[in-house]
C-alpha cells in the first residue's frame, strides 16, 4: 500500500466511525503526517483524492481552521470518473444509455407512486418541471441552452423518486449524457424538428408522472432516450 493510500484508509475508517462528521474540520496536514508518521506530501496527496470525490473541500492557510472539510458531493466523484472512463472508451455510450433507461425508467415510477401517496414535496418537484418544460417550449431557446434544461428536467423527477444513491449516480452521469447527447444534436438532419419531437415527449412523461400512472411513465422515458439514441447514432 502506498503512502498516501494509507493516509485515505485512516481518514475513510475515522469518517466511517463518526469521527469527523459532515461540516467538521479533519486534522490539519502537519498533525496527520505526525500521527501517522508519514510526510506531508502524502497527506496533501490523499487530501486531493478526496476532494476529487466530493467528500473533502480543501482548507487555505495554516493553523487550527487548515483542516480540509467534510461535505456531500458524492456526484462530484461519480461524474469525474464516468467521463474519463467515456472519454477513453472503457465505457461505452451505448451502455450509459442502457444504465439511464434503467434508472430514468425506475424513477419516473417511482415519482408517480409518490403522486399517488400524496407524498411531501411532489407538488413542488411537478411544479418546477412543468417549469424546465415551459422554457424548452420557447421555439427561441438554443440547443445548449435545450440540453441545460433538458437534463435538469429529467434530474427532476430523479430527485422526486427520493432514493438519494439514485439521484447521486444520475448527477455524476449528467456529464457523460450531456455529451454523447451534445454529439448527437450535431449529428441531426433537422434539430427544429426533433426539439418539437422531445418537447412533445417530455410533456408525455411530465403527465403520466403528474397523473400516477407509473406504467405510462416508464414507457414514456424509455421511449424518449431510445428514440433519440437511434435518431442521433449514439
Amino acid at each position: 500500500m502506498r503512502t498516501h493510500e494509507r493516509v485515505l484508509a485512516y481518514l475513510e475508517e475515522g469518517i466511517a466511525a463518526g469521527r469527523w462528521g459532515l461540516g467538521e474540520r479533519l486534522p490539519g496536514e502537519r498533525a496527520l503526517a505526525e500521527d501517522l508518521g508519514v510526510s506531508r506530501p502524502s497527506v496533501r496527496e490523499a487530501i486531493r483524492v478526496l476532494d476529487a470525490l466530493g467528500i473533502v473541500r480543501p482548507g487555505v492557510g495554516s493553523g487550527p481552521n487548515a483542516g480540509a472539510v467534510v461535505i456531500d458531493r458524492p456526484a462530484a466523484g461519480l461524474g469525474a470518473a464516468v467521463r474519463l472512463h467515456v472519454a477513453t472508451g472503457t465505457l461505452p455510450v451505448r451502455d450509459v444509455v442502457a444504465t439511464r433507461v434503467l434508472l430514468e425508467s425506475w424513477a419516473v415510477a417511482q415519482a408517480a407512486g409518490r403522486v399517488v401517496d400524496r407524498a411531501p414535496g411532489t407538488a413542488a418537484h411537478l411544479e418546477e418541471a412543468r417549469r424546465l418544460l415551459a422554457r424548452m417550449e420557447d421555439d427561441d431557446v438554443a440547443a445548449a441552452a435545450f440540453l441545460e434544461l433538458d437534463q435538469a428536467f429529467h434530474l427532476e423527477f430523479v430527485r422526486m423518486a427520493g432514493n438519494v444513491l439514485v439521484e447521486a449516480v444520475m448527477t455524476g452521469l449528467r456529464g457523460a449524457i450531456g455529451g454523447y447527447v451534445a454529439v448527437g444534436i450535431e449529428r441531426l438532419p433537422s434539430w427544429p424538428r426533433t426539439a418539437d419531437r422531445l418537447r412533445t415527449e417530455h410533456r408525455a412523461v411530465l403527465d403520466a408522472v403528474a397523473a400516477g400512472d407509473a406504467a405510462a411513465a416508464s414507457a414514456a422515458v424509455k421511449a424518449h432516450i431510445e428514440g433519440f439514441s437511434r435518431e442521433a447514432g449514439v
